[in-house]
């Protein structure tokens, strides 16, 4: 028969050897969302911890991010990329293309976007891309401990504000009466190019 002495110090190996391996989990767990400044790949290796699928091209991943605002289904492209020095990430989400005619182009809707660019906040503005004359919606972030969960905050955040700027970046609406957010039409719950991706490396 086991001793008293004996059974004590089976139970305390085996309490050990448990609290060890919560540890271990625990600290694994830690890991997965403590990151030092994400690299060219590991920053596609966090896209895809996601449930994204990033195509590369060059140093740029493009993907598709669908998620849901105030109950509606939105199919957002998005393009992330680090800048050139590694110390900052550029997170774009691709909206409208300018109108080909001048006239459906009036300077009222353009000094609106530059207007909003001022309440937006948190590192988000509106820009152009002359390369494929495509306006996006870009947040930019320090490149400083970058989890996939802090990672899909930032395109959770970028996401709602293309949903609350809509009024403002629909060019339909450019040739309307303008519209602010409580006014405007219901959206099309989508803002995709699918035709090309065409933007420069970032500084």
């Amino acid at each position: 028969m086991m001793s008293l002495t004996d059974c004590t110090t089976r139970y305390s190996v085996i309490l050990t050897a448990l609290v060890a391996a919560w540890l271990g989990v625990s600290n694994m767990a830690a890991a997965q969302d403590v990151a030092g400044p994400l690299t060219e790949d590991s920053l596609g290796q966090a896209l895809t911890s996601l449930g994204l699928q990033p195509e590369k091209a060059e140093s740029r991943y493009d993907f598709r991010f669908k998620t849901k605002y105030e109950e509606q289904e939105w199919d957002l492209t998005m393009s992330a990329v680090l800048s050139k020095n590694g110390e900052s990430l550029w997170v774009m989400a691709w909206l409208d293309e300018l109108p080909k005619s001048s006239t459906d182009v009036p300077n009222t809707a353009l000094l609106r976007l530059l207007a909003r660019n001022d309440e937006i906040g948190n590192g988000k503005f509106f820009a152009y891309i002359p390369s494929n004359r495509r306006f996006v919606l870009q947040r930019v972030v320090p490149n400083r401990g970058i989890s996939p969960r802090i990672l899909g905050g930032v395109l959770k955040d970028l996401g709602g504000s293309v949903r609350t700027e809509y009024p403002y970046w629909l060019t339909q609406n450019w040739t309307a009466k303008p519209t602010t957010s409580a006014g405007a039409t219901r959206p099309t719950q989508s803002a995709v190019n699918d035709s090309k991706f065409d933007a420069a490396r970032r500084n």
